[in-house]
């Protein structure tokens, strides 16, 4: 993209995000469409929102502490390439065109391994930690289909389903990648430090925090923001009225991006009969991986519309 994705200007950007109390997606909206981080500094900006006047408050109060800031981006980075991590900011060239098309999209991304264009032909496989057999079997096979007709896995690293779902894209050579609720130099559950090692190797591991953040209750659901961002639907497999897998369907669905509902949480569960009924042509219930696939769009497609937002906000400012 246009703009200034230097070092310097990234080490900026992370610095704007370490401000106590700012809201990140209003940084990342306004760098993403623009492309440059020195318009937030000077106190120009494009979105006329509450949160961007309270931004820009805050940015203009934070300017004596940016040595500080800066220090502690330092320190940060540090950490991240400790663990082999690289960082992807909302200034590259790199950032996911799906995470793109969302309004709370996150400024910056860790990552373990590595992301690839292709990866925008996504689908999130989510569930209950506390899976049954048949979940995890149900996991395991439209995790398996989905790898296996080049469709990205998208989960979280948790016990499960998204366990069972990253497993079985690995075990059919397909990518998949685990974006997590902690830092990138943590793994959480510590159980499934092997498992995160294997989708670093082939896949990714993504974070949205600094490097060193522990798990907290708020960190989770963060997480599913941006795991829906960066897939083109989610695909609930098993999940009662209060897992993070049903709230995770409800952000696809004000992304404007599919709630894929597999036919017997459909039949078993309320909360997912409701969504198939207010949601109309975006909630879906599947019984196979043929009924996720008619739905996804190649990655030229979601990069194209990614292209026509960023002109359309660039119109509008001129």
């Amino acid at each position: 993209m246009a703009g200034d994705s230097t070092d310097e200007a990234r080490r900026q950007l992370l610095a704007l995000c370490a401000i106590p109390g700012i809201d990140r997606s209003f940084i990342a909206r306004e760098t993403r469409s623009r492309g440059a981080i020195s318009d937030l500094l000077a106190g120009r900006y494009v979105e006329r929102s509450v949160v961007a006047k309270r931004a820009c408050r805050l940015i203009e109060t934070a300017r004596g502490t940016e040595r500080a800031r800066l220090a502690y981006v330092d320190e940060q980075l540090e950490h991240a390439a400790g663990v082999g991590a690289t960082l992807i900011t909302a200034l590259d060239e790199e950032y996911p065109a799906n995470l793109e098309l969302v309004f709370n999209l996150p400024p910056l991304l860790f990552v373990r391994g590595r992301l690839s264009p292709e990866d925008a032909r996504s689908v999130a496989v989510v569930g209950t930690r506390q899976a049954s057999r048949r979940g995890l079997s149900r996991a395991r096979a439209m995790a398996t289909s989905l790898a296996d007709e080049g469709v990205t896995v998208v989960s979280g690293l948790a016990h499960g389903i998204d366990a069972a779902a990253h497993e079985a894209a690995l075990q059919a050579g397909g990518r998949t990648i685990a974006v997590i609720g902690t830092g990138i130099t943590r793994t959480y559950p510590g159980e499934n430090a092997a498992l995160a090692a294997r989708i670093a190797a082939s896949g990714a591991i993504v974070s949205q925090f600094w490097p060193d953040s522990a798990p907290t209750r708020s960190s989770f659901p963060m997480r599913n923001v941006t795991m829906s961002g960066m897939s083109q639907g989610t695909l609930v497999i098993e999940a009662g009225s209060t897992s993070g897998a049903k709230m995770q369907a409800r952000l696809a669905l004000q992304h404007g991006k599919y709630a894929f509902l597999s036919r017997s949480l459909a039949i078993e569960e309320p909360w997912a009969r409701s969504y198939l009924k207010r949601h109309p042509g975006r909630a879906i219930a599947v019984s196979a991986v043929d009924d996720v696939l008619r739905h996804l769009h190649p990655p030229e497609r979601i990069e194209e519309i990614a292209e026509q937002r960023r002109q359309l906000v660039l119109s509008l400012d001129g």
